[in-house]
């Protein structure tokens, strides 16, 4: 009883987040398709699929898309639980559509942003211009956005943590190697934070004062 119990839940969880794991499952599909490749091949697959400059240069509304459909480094399971802890939070609270939204912004605009970045490192000759074929595939860009959307679903004082917290983990990267995916994830973070908008209207913020409360009975 416990058991069925237990995945009534899960199933209710889940079909409250559908386009959460639609996209987990579609990275699924494609990790394991990873794993079945030869290393050059799988290098040269992804690059073509990178929002590189190259390809951004190329055919940006292909890359932006199939960019996001696949995992550099071949890990799911940690995915799984983010996007279980982060993307199907925000979905169930935002609504698909407006989740939908946050993400694809972060995904799309930090790529674009940072990729812009690099492009002017190398044309000052900070960046070498081989940098114009860069891997960079993924979806932690609109993880991140979802992750700084999320600041507000949480209630104060506990926001002000929260944000302290993440603005630490994507900005000490940043500081410390100054990579350009390290910028683009922080800008991820502020794209998430400048969703507000998005976020008025959606209920009460979670409170982890009355949820600890709850759980003591």
């Amino acid at each position: 009883m416990r058991i069925d119990g237990a995945l009534h839940r899960a199933g209710s969880y889940m079909r409250r987040a559908p386009g959460t794991y639609v996209w987990l499952a579609i990275l699924f599909v494609t990790t394991v398709a990873l794993h079945h490749m030869s290393p050059d091949f799988e290098a040269d697959f992804l690059r073509q699929r990178s929002t590189n400059i190259h390809e951004l240069s190329n055919d940006p509304a292909r890359v932006l898309f199939t960019s996001a459909m696949w995992i550099d480094g071949g890990l799911w399971l940690p995915y799984a639980v983010l996007f279980t802890v982060f993307h199907a939070q925000a979905e169930r609270w935002l609504g698909t559509l407006r989740w939908l939204a946050v993400a694809v912004a972060a995904h799309v605009l930090a790529t674009l942003i940072s990729e812009g970045a690099l492009l002017g490192a190398i044309k000052r000759g900070a960046a070498p211009h081989s940098a114009v074929e860069t891997l960079d595939i993924g979806v932690s860009y609109a993880l991140a956005g979802v992750i700084g959307v999320l600041t507000y679903r949480v209630a104060s004082p506990w926001r002000y943590l929260y944000l302290a917290v993440i603005l630490v983990v994507y900005g000490m990267p940043l500081l410390t190697g100054r990579a350009f995916t390290d910028f683009g994830h922080f800008i991820s973070i502020l794209i998430g934070l400048c969703c507000y908008p998005l976020v008025r209207g959606r209920g009460k913020a979670w409170n982890p004062k009355e949820t600890l409360a709850a759980l003591r009975g």
